[in-house]
């Protein structure tokens, strides 16, 4: 090969390494921001499900509130 045509490969090939680490460095913030948002949302789940039990708790007492009131008439 001539020397042109090797440097101009050279030059792609370097190319290609610069990408090809840009690319990781993306996968890799992409990664965390994926593990991140899983926590988040396993805390929002975590949430949901205390605010659940607590609105059936209040039901429950609602109710028994209610049915003593009934009874009391």
């Amino acid at each position: 090969m001539t020397p042109p045509v090797l440097a101009e490969l050279e030059q792609n090939i370097d190319a290609l390494i610069k990408r090809c680490a840009q690319l990781e460095a993306e996968a890799k913030a992409f990664r965390e921001k994926e593990s991140a948002w899983q926590q988040e949302r396993e805390q929002l789940i975590e949430k949901n499900q205390q605010a659940r039990i607590r609105v059936e708790a209040m039901i429950t007492h609602l109710k028994g509130l209610s049915n003593t009131e009934q009874v009391a008439l």
